[in-house]
């Protein structure tokens, strides 16, 4: 009997996949890029329990030598593999439900489109459903409406969206529609309902995550707004069953830490866990792993890769981030009992030296750690993320998946 904990680092891509020119994201690679950087900076990224469990060989699969780490040691007690996408798009619900073998197979709805509105100007947002959405919030209307950075938004609109008591939405290269405002003036109650009812209206065409991005602060003449950890996301569920249903009815347990919950709409979810911050929701997953039986797949998303230093650009934060990532592991990795597993993986790149500031079309590493491997296997490059949900479906002895190939 064993106990799994997956941990993704959200947007840790190991190199560019063969269709990644489709995406403009040819030669991207977020781990090569912050170890060179790194580099240049005479600061060799440290990272070595990370390599231990194979990070730099899963690298290597893809790029054909060894990225500039400050030391390659050899994996033990590991497997590793770099795992190339099916799903049609780079977007976080597609890479975590590929992961547990299920692709998505179909294009998702996105606002690239410009309009001029009579009322509201230059606007991203169709011109019918964000009047909809308005009247059937009971909102007078909107402040935005236009592609933006979460963080600048907010401080570009916080005191506006005060005094006027009107929401910020916004939107990315993702398929998503976003929607800021100020948990104290507005109200968290009032962002999530506003939020259910965009999520209803812009399935219409398709758009895979509508988020509740709550923050605090003071309007003044040094005003600066912070988002909080009460983000929420509605999301499209899944359009087939994932290793999470499959998990659940076989009367297993799936612990969410941290957006998995949100990500799969709560669907093949037993009980679920928020956290603020990166080692709070290390902590959160320690703490399950401990707390919950054999035969549990505890399963963490850590989004401060992703959403403070990749989508930012932010290359030193994410290095550092890493770093503070990799000393954090040697905890959960004494405590794991000897049959046990830890899988490491990412759902998607998110190059920081990457032009813009959208997700990158990479290979994901698949790490897979336990007491009980001898030494270390080589898995290869994998032709689909789902090959991990039909690994870990082995591992549990349950039904397989549709998709995928175990290297179990």
């Amino acid at each position: 009997m064993a106990k799994v904990v997956v941990m993704v680092l959200d947007s840790l891509g190991i190199g560019s996949t063969y269709d990644a020119d489709k995406f403009g994201d040819q030669n991207a690679n977020t781990l090569r890029s912050i170890a060179n950087w790194r580099l240049n900076q005479n600061q060799p990224l440290k990272i070595p329990n990370l390599i231990n469990m194979g990070m730099a060989e899963a690298e290597k699969l893809v790029s054909g030598s060894y990225a500039a780490f400050e030391k390659i040691i050899e994996p033990q007690n590991a497997i590793f593999a770099a795992a190339s996408e099916l799903s049609f798009g780079k977007d976080t619900p597609s890479g975590h439900w590929e992961l547990m073998g299920c692709p998505v197979q179909f294009d998702w709805g996105y606002f690239t489109k410009y309009y001029n509105d009579p009322d509201f100007g230059k606007t991203v947002f169709p011109q019918d459903l964000y009047r909809k959405w308005l009247k059937l919030a009971n909102l007078k209307g909107g402040l935005g409406n236009c592609h933006a950075s979460g963080t600048e938004i907010i401080n570009q609109l916080g005191e506006k969206h005060i005094t006027s008591g009107l929401p910020i939405c916004y939107t990315s290269a993702d398929s998503v529609f976003q929607v800021a405002a100020h948990e104290r003036y507005f109200g968290l109650k009032n962002l999530y309902k506003i939020c259910e009812i965009a999520k209803e209206v812009f399935d219409e065409i398709n758009i895979a995550r509508v988020i509740a991005r709550p923050f605090i602060g003071e309007a003044g003449k040094n005003s600066k707004f912070e988002r909080t950890g009460n983000r929420k996301d509605y999301t499209t569920p899944p359009p087939a069953k994932t290793l999470l249903d499959n998990l659940t009815s076989n009367n297993h347990l799936v612990i969410s830490i941290g957006k998995i919950n949100d990500i799969f709409a709560s669907r093949g979810i037993t009980k679920s866990y928020k956290a603020d911050g990166l080692l709070n929701l290390c902590q959160k997953t320690i703490e399950a792993y401990q707390h919950y039986p054999d035969e549990s797949l505890i399963f963490t998303n850590l989004v401060d890769f992703d959403s403070l230093y990749g989508h930012r650009r932010d290359v030193s934060g994410y290095a550092n981030a890493l770093e503070s990532f990799d000393n954090w592991l040697p905890q959960i990795l004494d405590v794991l009992d000897f049959n046990d597993y830890l899988v490491i993986t990412a759902d998607h790149g998110c190059d920081p030296t990457w032009k813009g500031t959208d997700h990158t079309r990479e290979h994901v590493p698949i790490l897979i750690y336990s007491k009980s491997i001898k030494g270390s296997k080589n898995a290869g490059i994998r032709k689909c993320f789902a090959d991990l949900g039909q690994s870990l479906a082995k591992i549990f002895n349950i039904q397989p998946l549709d998709w995928g190939e175990s290297f179990i």
